[in-house]
């Protein structure tokens, strides 16, 4: 199996939260307020990371309330997930919110039983436990838009 452990996806999630930590610590208010691609600025991208973060823990802690379903982008939780990071959008409010959440994120995944992790996996398809993914996806574009 080349698939990673689940032990392995924790490291790499928490190996990410700390270089999105270390990035936006470096980053001045200014260089938060980056244009990048799309109609993006580098806060917004932080924003943006914080939301499918969001949407991870509140599906993942209603899961562990009433088991692993699949769920589409319902409006309920968008709504509720936009909400909280709608309150939070001056960059530096915005990227210090996207730091908490990953963090949120990585201790409930690195608290979760393998077996219910497998149940999101399968059944829960489109919440993806591998965060680090989709984190250094998104560091890297900033590190190119910025120019580190």
């Amino acid at each position: 199996m080349n698939e990673k452990t689940w032990s392995q996806i924790i490291i790499e999630n928490e190996t990410e939260s700390d270089r999105l930590e270390d990035l936006v610590n470096k980053l001045t208010d200014r260089e938060l307020s980056i244009p990048m691609e799309a109609g993006w600025t580098v806060s917004s991208v932080l924003a943006h990371l914080a939301f499918w973060d969001i949407r991870a823990i509140k599906l993942i802690n209603k899961w562990k309330q009433r088991d692993v379903e699949y769920s589409a982008l319902d409006t309920d939780i968008i709504n509720e997930v936009t909400r909280e990071i709608f309150n939070e959008l001056p960059p530096r409010v915005a990227a210090n919110f996207t730091i908490e959440k990953s963090r949120v994120l990585d201790r409930i995944i690195r608290d979760l039983d393998p077996e219910f992790m497998e149940k999101i996996k399968t059944i829960g398809q489109n919440v993806r436990l591998e965060r680090y993914i989709h984190r250094r996806l998104h560091i890297e574009e900033i590190q190119k838009a910025i120019k580190i």
